[in-house]
C-alpha cells in the first residue's frame, strides 16, 4: 500500500512539475536553445505570461526601420534577415537570425534596422517594458541576453573585417561554413544547408554584386566545394571552403 502510495505522489509532483510550463514552452524545440532556457519553471511561466507566439509568413516584416520600438523577439522557428536602409537608400544586410536568437531589446525609442522572414517563422514577441520589468526581477536572464548582446558585437566586428579585407571567394565562403555550423547547432545538417535568401540579398549582406554572388558560386560549384540545390547548397569539402575562409587578408 506504502508503494502505491509513493507511486501516486512521485505522479502528481511529475504532474505538477509539468502544469507549471506554458504548454507553447513544454513543446517547444527552441528553448534549448534560447536566453529562457536559464529560468526556472515558475519564471518561465512568468515569462511566456508576458508575451505572446507570433506566426510570420516569408517576406513578412516583423518589425520596420523607423518605428516605436515596442517588442523584443525570440525566435522560435525560422530564419529572419537584418538589413538597414543607406541614405541613398541603397540596402545593408546586417545578417540572419535562426531558432534561437534574440532581438529587439537593446533599441533605442525607434527600431534602427528591419527584421523580415525568410522562411515561415514563428516568434515569442514581448512588450519591451513588459519585458525590462522581469529583468529586474530574473538576473540570471538579464545576465544572459548581455552575454548575447556581447557576442553580437563581436560577430558585427567580425562582419566589417570581412567586408573590407576578404575577396569575394573568401566572404561567400566563410557565410556558407557559418550557416552550416549554425544550422547544425539548432538541430540541422552540417552538411546540407538552407538558402531562403536570394542573391541580391546575399550580395547586399557581403558588400558584393548579385552577379559577383552568382560568380562566386560557380567557382564553387566547378571546385566540387558545393552543389547548389533546390533549397539552399551541400557542402562537399568543406576542408577546402575552410582554407578559402582562413586565406590571409588582403590589405590596400
Amino acid at each position: 500500500m506504502s508503494t502505491i502510495t509513493a507511486e501516486l505522489s512521485k505522479t502528481g509532483q511529475a504532474l505538477g512539475r509539468e502544469t507549471d510550463v506554458p504548454q507553447s514552452c513544454e513543446t517547444c524545440t527552441a528553448r534549448p536553445l534560447s536566453v529562457c532556457n536559464v529560468l526556472s519553471y515558475p519564471q518561465l511561466r512568468r515569462l511566456a505570461d508576458c508575451g505572446a507566439v507570433r506566426a510570420y509568413a516569408p517576406r513578412e516584416d516583423l518589425v520596420r526601420e523607423g518605428e516605436p520600438a515596442d517588442f523584443a523577439f525570440n525566435i522560435t522557428e525560422g530564419m529572419v534577415m537584418l538589413f538597414h536602409r543607406l541614405p541613398d537608400n541603397r540596402r545593408q544586410v546586417l545578417g540572419f537570425l535562426l531558432k534561437g536568437d534574440f532581438l529587439g531589446l537593446a533599441a533605442g525609442a525607434n527600431y534602427d534596422l528591419s527584421v523580415q522572414a525568410l522562411t515561415p517563422v514563428k516568434a515569442c514577441r514581448f512588450p519591451r517594458q513588459g519585458l525590462r520589468r522581469l529583468l529586474l526581477k530574473m538576473p540570471k536572464l538579464e545576465e544572459e541576453l548581455l552575454a548575447r548582446a556581447s557576442d553580437e558585437l563581436v560577430a558585427a566586428r567580425a562582419h566589417l573585417s570581412l567586408l573590407g579585407r576578404k575577396t569575394a571567394i573568401e566572404r561567400l565562403s566563410i557565410l556558407l561554413l557559418d550557416l552550416a555550423d549554425r544550422q547544425a547547432r539548432v538541430g540541422g545538417s552540417c552538411s546540407e544547408i538552407e538558402l531562403p535568401m536570394t542573391r541580391i540579398d546575399i550580395a547586399d549582406h557581403l558588400g558584393l554584386t548579385p552577379e559577383t554572388v552568382s560568380r562566386s558560386l560557380a567557382v564553387l560549384r566547378r571546385l566540387k566545394a558545393i552543389q547548389v540545390t533546390a533549397g539552399g547548397a551541400k557542402l562537399l569539402k568543406p576542408d577546402l571552403l575552410r582554407s578559402l575562409a582562413e586565406a590571409p587578408e588582403h590589405h590596400s
